[in-house]
């Protein structure tokens, strides 16, 4: 097992995306793009710029999503990670991506939330005395659906990891990937102890 849903949607923000996106790959973890359709997306930049009190938004890279949410066998994943961007707040009401989300959190299997992201398993109704880092903007929605808000960098609680901004992506990703590696290594030794008598190498 070695797949790695990476959430989007049109509007999902670029750095959010693509910095967690390439770290799986340089960690030998295949990301596989999960959206509403599977077609091409155009993700945005957001930055507070100076004399601004709100984000100014750009358009940043275009990505191929692999995969709809109503095709995904999540049993088939080892972990899920969630972009921030506008993306989050128009995709969270699709079914099929509430029954994946809520199957990472019942699972205990590696999760990682940015930004936006937060607003998909708040509305899943998985952040219940939750502690997780996410824009201040989206405090209310974290602390409405039970969760508890921190302001840090990185937030580590169990299974789910958690950072602010785009800004935080050196913070808070690399504990994500080091949760995805210790999953990958035990599901590698279950295989080869309950079903296989051969040894799989893969990169770390």
């Amino acid at each position: 097992m070695n797949q790695v849903l990476v959430i989007i949607g049109d509007a999902s923000e670029t750095l959010d995306t693509m910095y967690p996106y390439y770290r799986l790959q340089e960690s030998g973890f295949r990301p596989v793009v999960a959206a509403p359709e599977k077609r091409l997306y155009q993700m945005v930049m957001h930055e507070v710029r100076p004399g601004w009190t709100i984000t100014k938004e750009w358009e940043g890279y275009q990505l191929q999503a692999d995969i709809a949410f109503r095709d995904i066998n999540p049993e088939e994943y080892l972990g899920i990670f969630f972009s921030g961007g506008r993306a989050p707040e128009y995709i969270r009401e699709d079914p099929d991506l509430l029954r994946i989300t809520r199957y990472f959190f019942e699972e205990n299997r590696p999760i990682a939330s940015v930004c936006h992201g937060v607003e998909i398993p708040a509305r899943a109704g998985c952040v219940e005395g939750r502690r997780m880092a996410t824009v201040a903007k989206c405090q209310f929605d974290l602390e409405v659906c039970g969760g508890i808000y921190v302001n840090e960098p990185c937030v580590v609680d169990g299974n789910l990891v958690s950072g602010r901004t785009f800004h935080d992506n050196g913070a808070y990703v690399g504990p994500w990937i080091r949760l995805l590696v210790e999953a990958r290594r035990a599901a590698q030794a279950r295989l080869e102890n309950g079903h296989s008598s051969t040894t799989a190498c893969s990169p770390v």
